[in-house]
């Protein structure tokens, strides 16, 4: 009897505790959960990764679920406080993208979370340039492309260098890049240099890059017309003959030819210079022919003007003729003297003031030659050009001529020319200048005292026409006046 009395005590203290426990339970059934997710969006290949997920204001503990793609459990941290977040650690790889949510479980209840989009990011690996064409090597005008290639790789963006300058907008406007492509529409030979990219991407803060190597982008430049010259010289008994073969502009290598007659007699490659030199026999007086140049690349063919193989020895007739040039003011500005050869396809000109020999420096391929400042020869010294004056430069000019490939030849001579460059020159021309306004002006005012004087003769002769008719009126009006008032007679009645 004792015994079941004590029991039912024990019952009757525990009563309170069974009823908050139940009270609990209905509290912990009736709550809602709102579990909140939190972790990267974006995450390198073999990094790791950090989910967090916590459900704020529980008190209860509670058991979270990381959730994947179509709901695929990847992992389970139970029985924490509310105010504790649950971590999960994942070793990224491929297969971890997706989105992933996080459930809450407490009691009766579950909670679903907010849902987070994971990419993996590959960094980039193995950096190439390649082209189009291929090798990078075009002309002047072409397309060039240049790619930025990985093996391995996503989420890249791209950086490209010329010259080891980066490539942007602002400071590269013939440049345009397009995703990993840097185009060049129609390149110019200031774009010929060396190129290289970096491909890199980033996650949070954190960079990770590819570089490449240099890759050299040609740009060939069209090769222009070919010219011709030809020159002899004399070695004892002998004379030899040179043709030069030359372009301005173009890109090496390039292959000259020379034609004789439309035929080619020989042919060599240019790598150092776009110029040629062929050897050729030649006779003084005998026509060998005409010859051309022809310059070839892989895209041109071009032929320079003809030009005759022919050495016409110095000779007959050589004379001075004088030009002046004035300025706007009359005075003497120049004096031009030009030596005219009647033949010779090579000759050495040389000038004489008074008997003197004129100072020159010879220039091998030079169509001037350097003397005093006073003097300018052009044409291969065949003009002489006067642009000072002083007393000295007066006097009498003469030019002699030889054959410039034999020193040791008789010089042909012309008759001297008096050029007279003073200023009483000068003064001369401006006394014959008033001196022609000053007829002007009087034949004007004898112009207009003819046609004063037949003027004043057709006023004299029309004033007397004039009296004339007034006289001849006065008469006719005095008779009529005279018969108005003369008397009537009347006859005498005899009775």
């Amino acid at each position: 009897m004792q015994s079941t009395v004590m029991k039912n005590l024990q019952t009757l203290h525990l009563l309170p505790f069974l009823a908050l426990a139940c009270f609990f339970v209905k509290i912990s059934g009736s709550i809602s959960l709102h579990p909140v997710l939190t972790g990267p969006v974006m995450a390198y290949i073999g990094s790791r990764v950090d989910f967090r997920c916590i459900t704020p204001d529980s008190l209860l503990p509670v058991t979270y679920e990381l959730m994947g793609d179509g709901g695929v459990l990847i992992a389970t941290v139970a029985d924490l406080q509310g105010d504790q977040p649950a971590s999960f650690y994942l070793k990224v790889t491929a297969t971890l993208k997706g989105s992933y949510h996080c459930r809450a479980t407490t009691g009766g209840s579950t909670g679903v979370s907010n849902s987070i989009k994971l990419t993996v990011v590959i960094p980039a690996s193995n950096t190439i340039v390649t082209s189009e064409p291929f090798p990078p090597v075009a002309y002047e005008g072409s397309r060039i492309v240049l790619n930025c290639s990985v093996t391995k790789g996503s989420h890249l963006s791209y950086t490209w260098f010329f010259n080891r300058k980066e490539v942007t907008s602002s400071t590269s406007p013939l440049f345009h890049r397009t995703g990993n492509k840097l185009v060049m529409g129609m390149v110019t030979p200031e774009q010929a240099g060396y190129f290289s990219c970096m491909a890199w991407s980033t996650v949070q803060d954190t960079r990770r890059f590819s570089s490449s190597s240099e890759v050299k982008v040609t740009v060939k430049v069209y090769v222009s017309k070919p010219r011709i010259s030809f020159s002899t010289s004399k070695v004892g008994d002998i004379h030899l003959g040179n043709v030069t073969c030359w372009s301005i502009r173009g890109s090496l290598p390039v292959n000259f030819s020379l034609l004789l007659d439309n035929k080619e007699l020989r042919s060599v490659t240019a790598t150092e210079s776009l110029a040629a030199w062929f050897p050729v026999h030649v006779v003084p007086g005998l026509d060998m022919g005409v010859a051309r140049c022809r310059v070839n690349t892989e895209v041109q063919e071009l032929i320079s003007e003809p030009v005759p193989l022919e050495v016409v020895p110095v000779g007959g007739d050589v004379k001075v003729e004088v030009e002046y040039l004035y300025r706007a003011d009359s005075k003497l500005a120049a004096a031009i003297l030009s030596c005219r050869l009647s033949r010779g396809t090579f000759p050495e000109v040389s000038w004489l003031l008074n008997n003197s020999v004129l100072p020159s420096e010879k220039h091998v391929d030079s169509h001037i030659q350097a003397v005093p400042s006073h003097y300018t020869l052009t044409d291969h010294g065949q003009i002489l050009v006067l642009a000072k004056f002083s007393p000295e430069d007066s006097g009498y000019y003469r030019c002699r001529a030889r054959n410039s490939y034999d020193d040791s030849g008789p010089w042909v001579e012309s008759a001297a020319v008096l050029v007279r460059v003073t200023e009483v020159f000068m003064n001369t021309i401006e006394v014959i200048a008033i001196a022609f306004c000053c007829f002007l002006f009087l034949m004007l005012v004898v112009g207009v005292g003819c046609v004063y004087n037949m003027f004043d003769q057709n006023q004299a002769h029309a004033h007397f026409a004039t009296s004339s008719e007034q006289n001849d009126t006065s008469s006719t009006e005095w008779d009529v006046q005279n018969q108005v008032h003369r008397p009537t007679q009347h006859p005498i009645q005899t009775q």
